[in-house]
């Protein structure tokens, strides 16, 4: 079971939980097809920009493959620390380098998340889409 966050170039994004095998060996920023994730997702292109883990493990698109990797990292991705010393001081200070856990860029069926974004719409629009239904209302008699 994946949840998938699409995002729209305004800025707005949607959750959508499923079990879309087809997602599995891809890798990051490659184009998927969005009958592959949902049928109602007929003429949409989507990126994968990003994903997690269940333990929440960043995949990066450096690393090959499935499994899990320690890297010596700097700051950015999957690198957030602060060092340690003088707290008036708001910079990050030079040469800091952590060891870390991330994933490797190919999904598997141990992600959780999957962040996506559109590179080419469909028919209908995604508001459309993913309107929340709104329940019958009892006819007064």
């Amino acid at each position: 079971m994946f949840k998938i966050n699409i995002s729209e170039k305004s800025g707005k994004t949607y959750k959508l939980e499923t079990e879309a095998n087809a997602l599995v060996e891809k890798e990051l920023h490659s184009i998927v097809k969005g009958t592959d994730i949902s049928p109602d997702l007929e003429g949409y292109e989507l990126e994968i920009t990003g994903a997690s883990d269940k333990s929440g493990f960043t995949a990066m698109k450096d690393v090959e493959g499935m499994g899990r990797k320690k890297l010596l990292l700097t700051y950015g991705k999957g690198m957030h620390k602060k060092p340690k010393g003088d707290k008036k001081k708001n910079s990050k200070s030079k040469g800091l380098r952590l060891r870390k856990t991330v994933r490797g860029k190919v999904i598997s069926p141990d992600i959780s998340q999957i962040n996506m974004k559109v590179t080419k719409e469909g028919t209908k629009k995604l508001a459309d889409i993913f309107a929340p239904a709104k329940p019958e209302e009892p006819k007064a008699e």
